[in-house]
C-alpha cells in the first residue's frame, strides 16, 4: 500500500479540506498529515500520523534572512521524513506551510498534487504549479490561473465530510424559521455586535430560532440576551459536527471561506455571505460570487453590514419566501449529481493515472 503525506496548517480553511482528503484516501493508502502549530488544534495531535513542520511566515522584515534559513532547515528535515516514511505522493492544501514539503518532494522526485478550494488561485499553489502533477479545483475558471498550466486542472465537486451527504438525505420540516450564524474558525466579532440586536427585533414580529457561533468567552452573554427575549437558541464556539447545525437551519449568515460555503451548498442551504475584506486577493468575495452567479446566495459587503440593512434584508426573506425558495431550488439543481462516491472515484482515478 502506497504512502501519502498531506501538507496543511494555519486556519480551518486549510485543515478541513486536508481531513476530508484523508477520509477519501485512507481506505487505499497509508496517510500522514503534516501541519504547523496553528493547524494542530484542528487535528488529533496524539495520532502517530500527525507530523509537525512549523514553517515560518516569510514576511519582508529584519528576520527575513533568518526565516529563509529556517525554511532550508525544514526542507532538509522533510526530505529525511519523506524518505523514512517511504512517501510516494504529496498532497498540498496550499499556504506557506506547504513550502518545505513541496520543495522536499520535488528534490526526491515524489509526485505532487495540489488542492485549491478557493475560486482565486493561492500564491503557494501558483508557485508550485510547475512542480505538480495535477491541481484539484472546484472550477476550471480559477482566478489568476496561468493559461499554460490549464491542462493540470482536475475538476471535482467541493470537498465536504461524508456525514454532510448522509445528513442531507433526511427530510426536515421546520415549524420555526431558523438562522445559522457562522464566522469562520475563529468566530466573527462584527457578527456578535450586529446580529443579536437584529434577531431580537425580528423575534417581536415572528417566532424564530437562532444558532450562532461566537467566541467561547461570549457564549453566556449571548445566550442570556436571547433567553431574555424568549428566542430559542443554541450558542457555540467550535463545533466539529457542524452538519447538525446546518441541517437544523433555513438560512445562514456567514463569512465566505470555501469549506463553509461548500458545506452549506451541499445541504442546499441559502446563505447571506459577508466576505472578509482582509482575505488575500479578495478570495472570499470570489468564493461567494461563484454561488451568487448561479443564483444560490446573497452577498452584503462588510461596509454595508449594519443593523438597519441586515434587519431589512432578513425581514424581507422571512416575510416573503419566494426569493428564498428560488435560491434553495437553484442549490438543489446545482448539487443534484454531487456524491461522495463520485468525488472519491475521481480523486483515486487521477492519482492512479498519473
Amino acid at each position: 500500500m502506497k504512502n501519502i503525506l498531506i501538507s496543511t496548517g494555519g486556519s480551518g480553511g486549510h485543515v478541513v479540506p486536508a481531513k476530508i482528503l484523508r477520509e477519501h484516501l485512507q481506505s487505499n493508502f497509508n496517510i500522514f498529515i503534516s501541519t504547523d502549530l496553528r493547524g494542530l488544534k484542528y487535528l488529533d495531535n496524539k495520532k502517530k500520523d500527525i507530523v509537525l513542520i512549523n514553517t515560518p511566515k516569510l514576511n519582508l522584515n529584519i528576520f527575513f534572512i533568518f526565516k529563509i534559513f529556517q525554511v532550508i532547515y525544514l526542507v532538509i528535515k522533510t526530505v529525511l521524513l519523506l524518505k523514512k516514511n517511504k512517501i510516494n505522493i504529496v498532497f498540498s492544501t496550499g499556504g506557506y506551510m506547504s513550502l518545505p514539503v513541496c520543495f522536499a518532494a520535488k528534490l526526491l522526485g515524489i509526485k505532487i498534487y495540489l488542492l485549491e478550494p478557493n475560486i482565486v488561485l493561492g500564491r503557494a499553489n501558483r508557485f508550485f504549479l510547475g512542480f505538480c502533477n495535477k491541481i484539484f479545483s472546484y472550477t476550471k475558471n480559477l482566478k489568476n490561473f496561468p493559461e499554460k498550466f490549464k491542462h493540470k486542472i482536475q475538476i471535482i465537486s467541493p470537498l465536504v465530510k461524508k456525514n454532510f451527504y448522509e445528513k442531507n438525505k433526511i427530510k426536515k420540516e421546520n415549524k420555526v424559521f431558523c438562522f445559522l450564524v457562522v464566522g469562520g474558525s475563529q468566530g466573527a466579532k462584527i457578527f456578535d455586535n450586529i446580529i443579536k440586536n437584529v434577531i431580537v427585533n425580528l423575534s417581536r414580529k415572528k417566532k424564530i430560532k437562532i444558532i450562532q457561533q461566537t467566541h467561547k468567552s461570549n457564549i453566556n452573554n449571548l445566550k442570556n440576551i436571547y433567553d431574555q427575549a424568549q428566542i430559542e437558541n443554541t450558542i457555540f464556539d467550535f463545533e466539529e459536527n457542524l452538519a447538525d447545525f446546518i441541517y437544523q437551519s433555513d438560512l445562514c449568515i456567514t463569512r465566505a471561506g470555501a469549506s463553509t460555503l461548500a458545506e452549506l451548498s451541499i445541504m442546499n442551504k441559502p446563505f447571506l455571505a459577508i466576505p472578509l475584506i482582509s482575505s488575500k486577493d479578495n478570495h472570499q468575495f470570489e468564493n461567494a460570487n461563484f454561488y451568487k452567479n448561479i443564483g444560490c446566495c446573497w452577498i452584503m459587503s462588510q461596509k454595508d453590514f449594519s443593523d438597519v440593512n441586515l434587519e431589512k434584508f432578513l425581514n424581507h426573506i422571512i416575510m416573503n419566501k419566494s426569493e428564498y425558495n428560488v435560491k434553495k431550488n437553484n442549490l438543489e439543481k446545482h448539487n443534484f449529481q454531487n456524491s461522495w462516491n463520485d468525488i472519491n472515484q475521481k480523486i483515486l482515478e487521477t492519482i492512479n493515472e498519473n
